[in-house]
């Protein structure tokens, strides 16, 4: 058996089980360019022995890999549908020597500069359109160009501050640029989460080596931003569309690596030309927003006035230099294929040299020259849309001329003859390929390569040492035709000199220690709370069910329920919404009714209740652990009986409220977490003990309550001798000490709004504060011997008016409630 620090130390064996592996690929290459992207093969074998060390074969080392790859929580979303799909993630990482990635790293600066270059005269002076160097179509073509943003300078001075690059590496070693990517830069997170995937893999390869490291590239990107701000210590959002983003899991991971306050347009509020964030302590100043957003949704009143998802006056504060954007809205004027064609002209003009890396050929048919060149050689290119909506002619997007059936060459070239402008050919790229797992064996590949810069502290720009690659699925597919690939792969840039560790966490020896963890804002209070209640509420209706189902049912030669409490039992499902009424209470028809109740998601089932609280889970992974993440989205149980997912379920319930209980620190995140789970519950055993509780109560009623306040156990500890009303009344109702009980639920209610933020200094107690020790008085001055009905319902009705204060004061309500109550805005 291997030592366990295998990872670090190869066993003897490895080498010749990577030079085995290497065989073999060098046969399945069958004169491709073997091992790419690497001017030195030996590394390629160092990284296939820390491989062999570690998995017995290379579908072992897959799996391995992609283990790794959801431990942490990486996922994507492809637009339409509604379940995330796990992020492939190659074991195999594409390997650059230093050499090799220096002409890289300074191709793609100057190329970001050069860009930089270009949208200051676009949205300024105008002189390339006015000098003719660049088409006045050209750039107002665009569906990214907006004309609001001309004249206005960027706050911070740049247009850009983060860009990404697809490369391709052709079979001669050349690299060239595919695209540009500046409205939304994506993939930086999963080039970030590739990287903690495969070192967690190959765990000896940084050292072995000298595997460049990715936190310096991340944290002069977040000094850089921080030096565009005004205020020294300046308060930094990453403004997400939404956890219906096909990229959200890499924003949320993106916003905890970075320390970002991850904010959507609902949590933001522009007021006298300033903006803020919604937070249970009011509004406070945000200074930089690196938006994920398409500029053209920002700001309804300023662009798209359909948007629902931008803030209204965002541009505004812009304008008036109150706040960074990141990129600023309209950068993405530049990314049309279009504007490939003028970059060569534009850098030796504006910049006095070529470009250092080149594009793929272009020709905009916007030129009539242009034009004649791509219908003369439409078989040799591929023809594209030059300003990204697709035209007429190419109604399913860009298509390699060759691949047209002669009534869609037809349309082509008629639509082009009517709007020429529309269209682009470039040529059609044969790309490099690079090792990949298939089965059991190394195969070549072909990739491509996206790399990152972004400005630091200094405004100078730096490149993150590797991105992340995306491999084909055809061994012959051309830049075209990869589309966005099979598989990605970390990039390891290597070389001779030994890399220092570099963190973004704070240095061990400092002295700023900070316990507070920051802005909350609104929306995430809300979903906390909700969660805790969707959770409580889903635990609560499967006791219910699960009570009705192992008492009246299944009851194995044991006496059945009372008539009248099975009655009971179903009024409490049914009053929650869970299932309709049954027609009667015999076994088939409360069979049906447990199963609607449990699966019917038209009714608010528990499974229903489980889709709930897994959006939530969906929308706050900056916040939760990936082990509660992974509860809170897995499949619903697929047991045969209902009573064995019904116990299933209800472990994993345990599970999620052990790991809130031991594992969320005490900041107000977690107090709205508890605070939702105490109301939900309160309500709950005020209604339980209402129904099976009072005067008259049979001993399955009483039975039925212990059972659903999960309190039997400790009820016959204390009372061997049998059941009495008024004692299970007392410990279900009115004891402190019981952790199910409605006075410990008033308790912890009172106790975790006394410890929230509170929006004036007059020390009063806020409406909700007061409502909660009210509640809490009324129950532990209540006698477990005159306890009735009116007074257990009285209670149900104060904690859902608690419930609606809670939400006046502290979830999105706007603005202006806030400032009404005397805020200073900070």
């Amino acid at each position: 058996m291997r030592r366990f620090s295998a990872a670090m130390d190869p066993s003897e064996d490895s080498p010749a089980q990577a030079a085995a592996w290497i065989d073999a690929y060098r046969d399945a290459a069958a004169g491709a360019d073997v091992l790419a992207g690497s001017h030195d093969p030996a590394a390629w074998a160092a990284m296939l022995e820390e491989l062999a060390a570690v998995a017995s074969n290379l579908a072992h080392a897959r799996e391995r890999v992609q283990r790794h790859a959801a431990d942490i929580g990486t996922g994507f979303r492809i637009i339409g549908e509604t379940d995330e799909r796990p992020w492939p993630v190659s074991p195999v990482p594409l390997l650059i020597d230093t050499a090799e990635w220096a002409g890289i790293e300074a191709g793609v600066i100057q190329r970001a500069a050069l860009l930089e270059t270009i949208l200051a005269d676009l949205y300024g002076p105008g002189d390339l359109v006015a000098q003719g160097h660049v088409p006045a179509a050209l750039a107002t073509g665009s569906p990214y160009f907006l004309r609001p943003m001309v004249g206005v300078t960027p706050p911070g001075g740049h247009h850009l501050s983060f860009v990404a690059f697809d490369l391709a590496r052709g079979p001669n070693g050349e690299w060239r640029v595919l695209a540009d990517h500046l409205r939304n830069p994506a993939g930086a997170g999963y080039a970030l989460e590739n990287r903690l995937a495969v070192s967690r893999t190959l765990g000896g390869l940084q050292n072995r080596l000298n595997v460049q490291r990715h936190a310096p590239f991340f944290a002069a990107f977040r000094a850089g931003l921080a030096a565009q701000c005004r205020r020294a210590d300046p308060r930094i959002g990453l403004l997400t569309p939404g956890r219906f983003n096909p990229s959200y899991p890499e924003q949320a991971h993106l916003a905890r690596y970075l320390g970002l306050l991850l904010v959507e347009g609902a949590d933001l509020a522009a007021i006298e030309g300033q903006v803020y964030v919604r937070t249970v302590a009011g509004l406070k100043r945000i200074d930089a927003l690196w938006r994920r957003l398409d500029p053209r949704m920002l700001d309804p009143l300023a662009f798209d006035s359909h948007s629902q998802i931008g803030v209204p006056g965002l541009i505004d504060a812009y304008v008036g230099g109150q706040v960074v954007i990141a990129n600023a809205p309209g950068a993405g004027a530049l990314e049309s294929p279009a504007f490939s064609a003028f970059l060569p002209v534009l850098a030796n003009q504006l910049l006095g040299e070529p470009l250092k890396l080149p594009n793929i050929a272009t020709w905009w048919c916007g030129g009539s020259t242009q034009a004649a060149h791509v219908a003369e050689h439409l078989d040799q290119l591929l023809i594209a849309p030059a300003f990204g909506p697709t035209p007429l002619g190419l109604p399913d997007g860009a298509r390699p001329g060759s691949s047209l059936s002669p009534g869609e060459r037809a349309a082509l070239l008629d639509d082009m003859a009517k709007r020429p402008q529309d269209y682009v050919g470039q040529e059609m790229v044969r790309l490099s390929t690079m090792p990949v797992v298939i089965g059991d064996r190394l195969e070549p590949r072909p990739f491509t390569l996206r790399v990152f810069a972004a400005r630091d502290g200094e405004g100078q720009w730096v490149v993150l040492p590797g991105g992340f690659g995306r491999i084909g699925d055809h061994p012959e597919a051309t830049a075209a035709m990869i589309g966005e690939g099979l598989w990605s792969a970390d990039v390891c840039i290597h070389g001779p000199e030994p890399v220092s560790p570099v963190s973004l966490l704070a240095d061990p020896d400092s002295l700023h220690v900070r316990r507070n963890p920051g802005t909350l804002p609104s929306r995430v209070a809300d979903n906390f709370y909700w969660l805790g209640r969707y959770l409580e509420r889903g635990e609560a209706l499967l006791a219910a069910i699960r009570v009705m189902l192992g008492n009246s049912i299944d009851v194995d030669g044991g006496a059945a329920l009372d008539t009248r409490t099975v009655g009971r039992l179903v009024g409490l499902i049914t009053g929650g919404g869970a299932a309709p009424h049954p027609d009667s209470l015999h076994r088939a028809a409360l069979t049906q009714f447990a199963r609607t109740a449990m699966e019917d998601e038209g009714w608010h089932s528990v499974a229903r209740i489980n889709r709930l609280a897994r959006g939530i889970s969906e929308g706050s992974r900056d916040r939760l652990s990936a082990d509660m993440v992974r509860l809170l989205e897995a499949p619903f149980p697929s047991h045969a009986g209902m009573l064995d997912r019904a116990g299933s379920l209800q472990r994993r319930y345990a599970a999620i409220a052990g790991l809130s209980a031991e594992h969320m620190v005490r900041t107000a995140a977690w107090r709205f977490h508890d605070l939702g789970r105490r109301v939900e519950r309160a309500i709950a055993v005020a209604r339980a003990t209402r129904l099976f509780g009072m005067a008259g109560a049979s001993a399955d009623d009483l039975s039925t309550l212990l059972d659903l306040a999960n309190s039997q156990i400790s009820y016959r500890q204390r009372y061997p001798t049998g059941l009495a009303r008024v004692a299970v009344v007392d410990l279900v109702a009115l004891d402190p000490n019981n952790p199910r009980a409605l006075a410990y639920q008033a308790a912890r209610i009172a106790d975790c709004l006394s410890r929230l933020p509170v929006l004036s200094d007059d020390d009063m107690a806020e409406p909700q504060q007061a409502q909660a020790i009210a509640i809490r008085a009324a129950i532990e001055t209540a006698d477990a011997r005159t306890l009735n009905a009116d007074t257990l319902g009285d209670v149900e009705r104060r904690l859902g008016l608690l419930s609606e204060a809670i939400a006046r004061r502290y979830f999105l309500q706007g603005a202006e409630p806030l400032r009404a109550g005397g805020l200073t805005l900070a």
